[in-house]
């Protein structure tokens, strides 16, 4: 099947800047993160318990920018946190996926 042009799926189209920027963002997220627990006074164990993680290390790994926060426990890690879910999830989009957050949010600040 044929494709259209705006249904290209390769990734030669991209930046050179779109990895690393993406990785900077995530790192400034994790940031965040670090210090929004901090200020509920939890521990990276003491919040992977509380969100039924196996493993403490995945906290770090998010807050060191090597992954995300996933979807699904969104809701629970902003409840933890002391943090309006909604407002937790905008937040991080805006590190995510800054475009996303751009076009349904406008040019917002921080």
């Amino acid at each position: 099947m044929k494709r259209g042009k705006h249904q290209d799926v390769s990734t030669e189209h991209l930046p050179g800047k779109a990895v690393p920027e993406a990785k900077q963002l995530r790192k400034l997220a994790g940031d965040w993160l670090k210090l929004r627990r901090a200020d509920a006074e939890l521990s990276q164990a003491d919040l992977a318990a509380r969100l039924g993680l196996k493993y403490y290390t995945f906290i770090s790994q998010v807050e060191n920018g090597f992954s995300r926060v996933p979807t699904e426990i969104m809701g629970a890690w902003a409840n933890e946190l002391g943090i309006e879910p909604s407002a937790f999830a905008k937040h991080l989009l805006m590190y995510y996926e800054p475009e996303l957050h751009r076009l349904l949010f406008g040019a917002e600040s921080k």
